[in-house]
This record gives structure tokens, sequence and C-alpha cells, in this order.
């Protein structure tokens, strides 16, 4: 019999505030996180807005010199994973047992182009050691690892939007199969450069709501007109039942089916009528051992992009048939943003909050609703309503379709 996943602790850097509690509460008030850039100067860009970090400082979490050396989407990744483990109690005095699995969609991006400048202005001597090391996808999972001691299996989940709920996904499959007893996991992401939103700009796929930054991110509503870009960490500490038992850990659900798809369709854009999603839902579900009306809760992937959000309607109702329409879903990259490789990360853990607190976050900026996505997307103020089992799914370019069913921990489950 596979082991028992239960989680027990998370932490979180995002656009709404520097740790999960603030930015639980920042989404309750239904607070947008989006403004005008202020990493660079946005001027010359079709996009002038996104969802940013403030006020963070990774020296909050490691020395000045350590926090040199690692681009800004590792210092999410460590400070999100540290509060993690500060939560969990974790003993890292005996850290053999304990992997670390951090996905990214881009990596170090901030430090690859700021080096390309250094590259072309000074020559190939000047360019940074410590470039390699610090753009690479698993960069933020290695320095976690090392900051933890944590000796046990270390790699990256790299499948862009869905690259978060893959490495928790996985890290769950690595504690069933017995190859650790705990994994630290979820997802960072730092892409606000000039090089990221003008190569997204240039796939069409950003909003250019300049005019109306908290207004811009709008899933679902007829007159959405793309994503906004975020930034930030997630991190979850899941560990075997039997191993959070024995150390009296504190369980704050239980992540109970992981799936995962291809549409095998374009780079870009999902499959028009949702079925590599659909067929993620299902397999989640199918691992769960629940039925689909079982489901309390989604948090959808509902980026607001015109496709997005409507491939997602109909992959949902596929699988839920009229439970569908009483199913609430909600997008809380309305708010937040999103933050492509954390995005999962970030969601799981709404999905943990709102099977803990039952309440259900908005999705914000849902005035006019898109006829073709006629569901309840729980719009612009929050819903108190028992969650026991709440879904979350993530769809990424490249035709990823990744999806999680997390539960209320029972202990005769």
């Amino acid at each position: 019999m596979s082991e028992r996943v239960v989680v027990t602790g998370m932490g979180a850097v995002s656009p709404l505030g520097l740790d999960v509690t603030s930015t639980w509460e920042a989404l309750l008030r239904g607070e947008s996180g989006v403004d005008y850039i202020s990493l660079f100067d946005p001027a010359p860009f079709e996009t002038r807005i996104a969802a940013e970090v403030k006020d963070f400082d990774p020296t909050d979490y490691v020395e000045h010199k350590q926090a040199r050396r690692m681009d800004r989407y590792a210092h999410f990744a460590v400070a999100a994973s540290l509060q993690a483990v500060e939560q969990a109690r974790l003993d890292l005095d005996d850290a053999e047992d304990i992997g670390v699995l951090i996905g990214s969609g881009i990596g170090g991006l901030g430090t690859l182009s700021a080096q390309f400048n250094v590259l072309a202005e000074k020559g190939p001597r000047r360019v940074s050691p410590f470039l390699v090391p610090m753009m690479i996808t698993d960069g933020a999972s290695g320095q976690v690892s090392i900051l933890l001691g944590a000796k046990g299996v270390n790699f990256c989940a790299t499948s862009a939007c869905s690259s978060g709920t893959d490495a928790i996904g996985e890290a769950c499959e690595i504690i069933r199969r017995g190859d650790a007893q705990v994994m630290v996991a979820g997802g960072a992401e730092a892409a606000i450069t000039p090089i990221g939103v003008a190569a997204f700009n240039a796939a069409g796929a950003l909003s250019r709501r300049n005019d109306e930054p908290q207004k811009a991110s709008r899933p679902f509503d007829a007159e959405r007109d793309g994503f906004v870009m975020g930034e930030g960490g997630a991190v979850l500490v899941l560990e075997s039942l039997r191993y959070a038992l024995k150390r009296g850990a504190h369980i704050l659900a239980e992540v109970l089916g992981y799936g995962a798809t291809s549409d095998a369709y374009h780079i870009t854009q999902p499959a028009s009528g949702g079925e590599g999603g659909a067929k993620a839902m299902q397999m989640a579900l199918k691992k769960a051992g629940i039925s689909p009306e079982e489901v309390d809760y989604i948090n959808a992937h509902g980026t607001s992009t015109p496709l997005n959000d409507r491939a997602e309607t109909m992959a949902i109702k596929s699988v839920f048939g009229e439970h569908a329409y009483r199913l609430p879903i909600s997008s809380t990259k309305s708010m937040m943003g999103h933050l492509i490789g954390a995005a999962g990360a970030i969601e799981a853990i709404v999905c943990v909050l709102a099977i803990q607190h039952g309440v259900i976050p908005p999705t914000i900026n849902l005035t006019n609703p898109d006829p073709d996505c006629d569901l309840d997307y729980v719009p612009n103020i929050p819903r108190r309503q028992r969650v026991r089992t709440a879904l979350s799914n993530s769809f990424g370019f490249g035709g990823h379709n990744s999806v999680l069913v997390l539960r209320e921990y029972s202990e005769g489950q």
C-alpha cells in the first residue's frame, strides 16, 4: 500500500504579502497586487504593469554575501522554504531523508539578462563566475538543499506554468514509493524583467490594460485581454503520514491525487476543447479514489487569457457534468497575477487554506462574464463555505496539464 502524503508546513512570498498569512488575508479582502512596474522603466513597453513582490529583503533569510550569489527567484524560494520548514517544525539535525524539489518555469532570467549586457559592454572575462548557478532553473532547489542540509533527492521541475504543481505532485510520488519521508516542494519565479515582458508581449500573452492596473487580470470576464505577470515563491513541506504522526507534526491537509498530461497540440495554445486538462483532472481524481461530486472547490488555472479560460471551462464541464454548475471555482490570479513556475504552488496553498478556514477566495474583476464561461466563479467577494476536498489546476505553455487533489485530513480516511 502506498504512503499517504500530508502537508505540515507552508511558506510564501507573493505580490500580496511576504508570508502565507498576509497573502491569505489580502486574498480575502479582494485586493489586487497589480501595479505599474517599478523593477525597471516600462515606458517603451506595450505592457507597463505587473504583480511585483514589494518590500522584500533577502537578507532577512540569508547573509548579504550569499544573497548576492542568488538570483531573485532563488531568494523567493529560500524565503518560502524556510517559512514552511519553520511551520512544520522539522528537525534539520537529521536531514538525510529530506528531499527538495523546487519548480521554476524560467529560472534566473534577471541574472542572465544582466550578464548578457556585461558580455556586450565589458567582454567575456567580466562575466560573473556565478552566472550558471544563478540562472539555471535548478539553482533554487540546490540553494534550499544546501541551506537546510537536506541530503535526500534534489531536483527541479520545469514545465512552464505547471512547474509548481508538478514539483508538488512528483514530490508526493517520491514519498509514496518510499524514496523520502519528507519533501520540501514548490515553485519560484522572478521573470518581471525587460526581456521577460518584451517576450511575453511579443507572444501576445500579456494584458495591455495599462490605464487600470488593478483591473487588468480578469479571468472568465468577457473583457479579458491577457494575463498579468507576477512573481514570488511558494513551498509546502510534504511528509509521509507515518513520519508526520511519529514526530507529532500538526497536519494541515492531505494530498490525495496528482494527474499530469500533455495536449500534444500547440506550443502556446491549449487544445480548444480542453481535452488534456480534462484528462489530467480525471487522472488526479482516479488516483485520489474519489468521484467528481466529492470535490467542493476548484482553484482554476484561470489566467485571464481568452483561449485558456474558455478551454478550462469546457474541461471542467466535461469532467464534472451537472456538478460543474454547483461547484465554486475561483482564480486567485485575478489578484496575484500569474506567478508562472510558482503559480501552482501558491494555488495549492490557497486550497489548503480554503480547507482550513472554510472560505473560498473570490475571482475579482469579474463584472461582465463571458457567455462561454458560465460556471460559478465566485465573483468579487469571498464565500464562506465548508471545503473538504479541493482541486488545483495548472496548465502551461508546451501543452502541460497538471492537477492536484487536496483534502481535509481525517485520521480514519
